[in-house]
């Protein structure tokens, strides 16, 4: 009678602890999904921007100067987006961090290109469009590249579910 009381406390501690396991497993994953999150909507952020400083570029119908204002607001957008980047490098694992630092350097490359397209067309650069192809390229792998981190960043938050 004595051991199977003895069991029952083992038994009792063991699921105790399982429990404090699972708890602290849940709040992992809800950090990690948080932070990934917080990165997409940043970097969704600036892209919306400098796609719409882009479109109103090509749209113009002569050359105009380069706003200044817009591109600091980009870049600003930018900068607040690799703010978040840090909070996915903490929270881990490393190839989500991997991921997301490929995806801050194609939106980095695609900002780039926007605002080289924006210099090209206000010193009346003839044929814009090599510099407009630059631009779509840059987004197509700044696309491929989110629908890569969202993969990954899936798959760490479905490894921390499966373990719990």
């Amino acid at each position: 009678m004595e051991r199977q009381q003895i069991r029952q406390e083992i038994a009792q501690g063991n699921d105790q602890v399982r429990e404090v396991r699972l708890e602290h497993l849940r709040w992992r994953r809800e950090r990690r999904q948080h932070a990934y999150l917080e990165l997409l909507e940043a970097l969704s952020a600036a892209d919306r921007a400098n796609q719409h400083y882009f479109r109103g570029l090509q749209g113009a119908t002569g050359p105009t100067q380069v706003d200044e204002a817009r591109l600091a607001e980009i870049r600003q957008l930018f900068k607040n987006a690799e703010q978040v980047f840090y909070k996915v490098v903490l929270e881990g694992p490393p190839d989500v961090a991997e991921a997301a630092q490929r995806l801050i350097d194609h939106c980095g490359s695609l900002i780039g290109e926007v605002r080289e397209f924006a210099g090209a067309q206000a010193e009346m650069v003839v044929d814009l469009v090599d510099r407009s192809d630059a631009v779509e390229m840059a987004g197509r792998s700044f696309m491929a590249t989110q629908r890569e981190f969202l993969s990954t960043a899936s798959s760490a938050l479905d490894e921390i579910a499966d373990v719990s």
